[in-house]
């Protein structure tokens, strides 16, 4: 590999995953890892294998169906769980195991429980198990940041001599500055003699906000693997934002001197595609694909981005893909209008989609004459959320009636598989509240609503609003999300979407409760 070239490596499928309040399906990950491979990401890792047969199943779909990057997955340095990781990623164009153990004192005395030279031990055989498998082979000392320096020069250079080809420095807690993590990598490079035989590897969390400022700081000396989530997803406060760090590289080539096979135009799509996956939503002022990111509130700033953009933007929000928000099509256009519209914002669909994104298209300009690209890629996630999840049942009709001297009230009609169809009513303490309280009469599905929140995908009173819910049963989260330009039929397209994610994973299947018509 060139040493101006930096392999950029996406864990938004196994430490992303781990963000509290995200699970994902096997369809969903394989989504992402489509859209990380159309973004350029030299490596995905995929997921834990060994960590359940979900996350098997998603490693080894993944490895099948995606073919030019890259696919890794994690496995502690315990010999099964290398076995499994194995397992689940033999079918990859391009394997990688990647194992890990923890290498401070703080961690192996209460963790592990073990002393330095086992796990010094535990770490040499893992790496030799996973070496017998395949060439590409990464180990991580976890917690390296905090790792007694002469122990980790020691492991480092063992794990090289086993067979390790990537070496990564995970500053698992979020603990260092950038200088001191910069200062880290210098000196493992001068002090571990093998190091010239692997790549450097940084993957750094954001405890303390400086996950992207570390694994840049690395970068300036010399590591040349970045770790990292999309939108900054993973444990805690979550891990290096790579559209940050790729959009910081290619932004000041001129400092770091370096090149990615990224292309940047995709930035916005995926971290889009990753937040209406998820359910977590990207706050307006983060960097790079916030919503405010490219928007001018001052008066000052205004007059300087009309006369020249380089006055106050760094960055060109096409390189990004950002989207326009010109008008685009209306309800005279045609399939043809819109397949073309859709190509040009990364959609291309087979004819079937085409003529469901078709009628659900109709149904949208009929109500809002003035469809946006924002619009459109709204759309395009209702319909993929219908598509991916299997409609246990479907919404048909709502009818709410409420006001300030009203009580709330909802009428609601369902069908199920068997196209059997049943209306209920209830009310509650606000309209939402009315609709969701007829759903639970209908079907029998006890559940508690964790979070409810509606955001707006475009400007104007027209706009179409996007309701985010999550549920939980038996200490599992169901994501579900619903867009309309009717907030209350949104609200229900979400919970309905929560509760099929629910019930397609329950062994028996659920019937209404009351009697049919």
């Amino acid at each position: 590999m060139s040493d101006d070239r930096v392999i950029i490596f996406d864990t938004t499928l196994r430490d992303g995953e781990q963000s509290a309040g995200i699970g994902l399906t096997t369809q969903e990950k394989l989504e992402i890892a489509r859209q990380l491979d159309r973004l350029g990401v030299d490596v995905i890792e995929a997921g834990f294998a060994a960590s359940s047969p979900g996350d098997f199943e998603a490693v080894r779909t993944i490895a099948r169906e995606v073919r030019r990057p890259v696919i890794a997955s994690l496995a502690r340095c315990v010999l099964p769980d290398v076995d499994a990781a194995w397992e689940a990623i033999k079918d990859a164009e391009r394997p990688r195991i990647h194992v890990f153990i923890s290498s401070s004192d703080v961690q192996i005395m209460h963790q592990l429980r073990r002393n330095p030279e086992e796990v010094m031990e535990m770490a040499i055989a893992s790496v030799e198990r996973a070496k017998s498998y395949c060439d590409d082979v990464e180990f991580s000392p976890m917690d390296a940041t905090r790792t007694d320096i002469e122990y980790l020069y020691r492991m480092l250079e063992a794990a090289i001599d086993a067979g390790a080809t990537t070496i990564n420095i995970p500053d698992t807690v979020g603990y260092v500055m950038p200088w001191e993590f910069r200062e880290r990598i210098r000196m493992i490079k001068e002090n571990v003699p093998n190091i010239d035989k692997a790549v450097l590897s940084v993957h750094c969390h954001n405890d303390l906000g400086q996950a992207s400022g570390n694994s840049l700081a690395a970068v300036a000396e010399g590591a040349r693997q970045v770790e990292g989530c999309i939108n900054g997803l993973g444990e805690r406060a979550g891990n290096a934002a790579l559209e940050e760090v790729i959009m910081a590289l290619e932004t000041r080539k001129d400092h770091y001197g370096v090149e990615t096979g990224i292309d940047t135009r995709q930035i916005y799509r995926t971290s889009k595609l990753v937040s209406d996956i998820t359910g977590f939503m990207v706050q307006p002022n983060k960097a790079v694909v916030g919503a405010n990111a490219f928007r001018h509130a001052s008066g000052i700033h205004q007059d300087g981005v009309l006369k020249e953009r380089t006055t106050f933007e760094i960055m060109d929000p096409q390189s990004i893909g950002w989207p326009s928000n010109e008008l685009v099509l209306g309800k005279l256009s045609g399939r043809a209008g819109l397949r073309a519209r859709l190509g040009e914002l990364g959609y291309n669909l087979e004819q079937d989609e085409l003529n469901e994104a078709f009628e659900a298209f109709k149904s949208l300009a009929d109500r809002k004459p003035e469809v946006t690209d924002a619009d459109l890629s709204a759309l395009m996630s209702s319909q993929r959320r219908i598509a991916d999840i299997p409609s246990v049942f479907r919404l048909e009709h709502i009818q709410v009636s409420c006001g300030n001297h009203e009580v709330p009230t909802a009428t609601v009609t369902l069908t199920d598989p068997d196209d059997r169809e049943v209306t209920d009513a209830a009310t509650g303490t606000g309209p939402v509240d009315a609709v969701y309280k007829a759903i639970n009469r209908l079907v029998n599905v006890p559940n508690r609503l964790t979070e409810y929140r509606v955001d707006a995908v475009t400007e104007g009173i027209d706009a179409l609003g996007d309701v985010t819910i999550r549920i939980e049963k038996d200490e599992r989260t169901y994501v579900g999300r619903g867009s309309d330009t009717d907030i209350i039929v949104a609200s229900a397209k979400a919970y309905m979407n929560a509760l099929n994610r629910l019930l397609a994973t329950q062994d028996t299947r659920p019937t209404f409760d009351v009697p049919t018509s």
